[in-house]
């Protein structure tokens, strides 16, 4: 298996789009939690998935708890690619990892075209000392049940918790041990999407995103709280629909 099929999904397919949207998921989330993104937006967007290693078909794999390592995997696995126009989509462990990987497209293609939306974090210069990874089982299972994420119904099955905590423990250190390394141009214009009650990122914090982007910057905040993703989900598709159609005006 080569290194694109290996770390990408299509669930809907849309050959022809000019457009290609890239989605980074959350910790504990799988490329399948972005299915309803690719149905919403193709044909006229190619959504693509990222799947990182230890989840769902990649479940016999080691997991990679380094944001950086994940993101020099996830470029790799795109050298391959036309200069087709990017956006990556990335929504809380993802926004950092896609940030990541944006800066390694604008390092090494600086005339990709490219934008960025970074979902449900705080800029990455704004530390905050957490320390979950470090906790038990029953430590994690309580953060994610109070963030009420796709994953807390599933934490209710001794079973299911027992086969998904290495992969949520995982996903947890590598995001709560990665540090932003300062350095080079702003990779592109980017758009932050928050909740205004997202008790790990106030709207002040997510609006700190401003630093990195090139013109234009946007911010957009939804009632809700860290999974507003998923509890307004017609909002963000809306939102993800007006991106493109807005990016369709710009180039005519």
């Amino acid at each position: 298996m080569n290194d694109e099929s290996l770390w990408f999904r299509r669930f809907e397919a849309a050959a022809t789009a000019a457009n290609r949207l890239v989605c980074f998921p959350h910790a504990g989330g799988a490329a399948s939690y972005f299915l309803p993104v690719a149905r919403a937006l193709a044909p006229d967007v190619d959504v693509v998935s990222v799947q990182y290693p230890g989840r769902q078909d990649r479940r016999g794999e080691p997991c990679i708890d380094d944001i950086n390592v994940l993101a020099d995997r996830v470029h790799q696995a795109m050298r391959s690619w036309s200069r087709q126009t990017l956006t990556l989509f990335g929504h809380s462990m993802g926004a950092v990892i896609a940030f990541e990987v944006a800066r390694r497209i604008r390092r090494d293609r600086p005339d990709q075209s490219l934008r960025l939306i970074v979902s449900g974090r705080r800029a990455p210069h704004v530390h905050k000392p957490e320390r979950v990874h470090l906790g038990d089982d029953a430590r994690i299972a309580a953060e994610i049940r109070s963030l009420g994420g796709t994953e807390a119904a599933l934490l209710r099955d001794p079973e299911v918790l027992a086969m998904i905590m290495p992969t949520l423990r995982s996903d947890y250190r590598a995001v709560e041990t990665y540090r932003y390394a300062p350095g080079g141009p702003r990779p592109c214009p980017i758009t932050v999407f928050t909740g205004d009650r997202d008790p790990h990122t106030t709207v002040d914090e997510a609006r700190e995103w401003e630093q990195y982007s090139q013109e234009p910057f946007g911010l957009k905040v939804f009632e809700g709280g860290h999974f507003f993703v998923s509890s307004r989900s017609a909002e963000v598709l809306a939102a993800l629909a007006e991106h493109f159609a807005g990016a369709a005006r710009g180039a005519r």
